[in-house]
């Protein structure tokens, strides 16, 4: 126990984090058992509460599973409904609009193929996932759904793009991709798709509202992520941002854009989770890649968040 808590303290001392371990919480989300009630709910009449699971680049509806089987086992008496959304896996390199409108049309078409009725709706994203649930929540057809919204877990989310990446290897391998593929997705989360960067997609959407309207807004972010930068998935400055004289100014006013609403909402939660994996010396670990996925696929990870605090999120 005694080198158990020297090895925590040596920790926040090397990162020099002023945080919260989850094993100094004094209980955790749930103490309910891995199976399911004895008896079924009695009935729906209240309404479901509808997840949408989005994957990010290059995914497909898998993706998010072991998320889902989490939450499903942490909350076994909860009215949940998921949604695996598939309809943009074979073409994740698309504009943003155009991916927004596929997302936007499953989501409904689902709602109204099993006459559904929505209590609450919760968005799980991962990585370019993220900024097509932020556009769906702008569009005049989602509208009617605003008043439902509980809670948005963003996994690894380029809330500000990409722009100031500190990996020159995977900035390289974006640019390469974006010119093989012709992407759109990728040309606007690097601010290249207008010469003026407050006419650039993410921009105009940091001004359009949408993050206010959740219950709780969870940003998970890991600084082992070369993928998406550590600044980005957490919606917060960075060094090189405030030493930029040209977009740095920019770049402060989208975050302003995006955080004053939420900090104004007085129902609305922000909460920034930083995660450090334990990861094997690979390829993958050197780029960055592990650790993005790692949201994903580490049931270590997935298991100890829902069970000390996601869980929370989706009650």
């Amino acid at each position: 126990l005694f080198s158990f808590c020297k090895a925590k303290e040596d920790l926040l001392n090397e990162l020099k984090f002023q945080g919260i371990l989850y094993s100094d919480l004094p209980q955790l989300a749930s103490d309910m058992p891995y199976f399911p009630p004895d008896e079924e709910e009695d009935n729906f009449e209240e309404g479901i509460h509808l997840v949408v699971c989005v994957h990010g680049l290059d995914g497909n509806s898998a993706d998010l599973r072991l998320v889902k089987t989490f939450i499903e086992l942490g909350l076994p008496a909860s009215k949940l409904d998921f949604l695996m959304s598939e309809r943009n896996q074979t073409d994740t390199f698309a504009d943003f609009d155009t991916m927004t409108d596929r997302l936007l049309d499953e989501i409904i078409q689902h709602i109204q193929l099993y006459n559904l009725t929505i209590h609450r709706i919760s968005f799980i994203g991962h990585s370019l996932g993220n900024i097509i649930i932020r556009s769906v929540l702008t569009r005049p057809r989602f509208r009617y759904y605003l008043n439902k919204l509980h809670t948005f877990l963003s996994l690894s989310g380029p809330h500000l793009g990409t722009l100031y990446n500190s990996s020159a290897l995977v900035s390289t391998g974006l640019w390469l991709m974006q010119k093989l593929k012709k992407s759109g997705s990728l040309l606007q989360l690097t601010f290249r798709d207008n010469t003026d960067p407050r006419k650039t997609f993410l921009y105009l959407l940091s001004q359009k509202p949408g993050l206010q309207y959740f219950k709780n807004v969870v940003l998970v972010a890991s600084p082992q992520d070369r993928y998406v930068p550590f600044h980005s998935a957490r919606i917060e400055m960075c060094r090189t941002a405030l030493k930029d004289r040209s977009t740095g100014p920019v770049y402060a006013e989208m975050i302003n854009n995006l955080l004053q609403p939420v900090i104004e909402a007085k129902e609305c939660t922000l909460i920034r989770q930083n995660v450090f994996h334990a990861l094997p010396n690979t390829a993958n670990t050197l780029i960055g890649r592990a650790a993005h996925i790692a949201v994903l696929d580490s049931e270590l990870f997935l298991e100890k968040f829902f069970l000390v605090t996601g869980l929370n999120y989706f009650k």
